[in-house]
């Protein structure tokens, strides 16, 4: 169990995905917003204040490259960690998300999602 609780936000359009990584965050002793559109999970960062952003890349209504770009533009998320959760492990989308301000690159295929909680632990300490 972390030593606080932490708020993850995760932002992917994969339902049964993100609820599989909503199980397991929820089971660490996080609690996780989910959105499954990126409009939906810029507008969730803003009334939520996250402490750790999770985000896909390929979303309907605004990709996970414009939300980060937006996200980065705001001032108070400037210190919160945002890790791209994705498939695409292209070394030009690694760098497009790294120029951004990524935090941080997984490739979801992979990965556990009981990896992705221990990176997540990572980026929080």
């Amino acid at each position: 169990m972390p030593d606080k609780q932490y708020n993850v936000l995760l932002i992917e359009d994969e339902e049964m995905l993100a609820s599989m990584y909503e199980t397991k965050f929820k089971n660490e002793g996080y609690n996780i917003r989910k959105a499954l559109d990126g409009e939906t999970g810029l507008k969730l960062a803003q009334e939520e204040k996250p402490d750790i952003i999770l985000l896909d890349i390929i979303m309907p209504k605004l990709d996970g490259f414009s939300v980060l770009k937006k996200i980065r533009e705001i001032e108070k998320f400037s210190k919160v960690p945002v890790i791209l959760l994705t498939n695409l492990g292209q070394d030009e989308d690694v760098k497009k998300g790294t120029a951004l301000g990524a935090n941080g690159y997984l490739v979801k295929a992979n990965m556990t999602p009981t990896e992705v909680v221990d990176k997540v632990k990572e980026y929080l300490k």
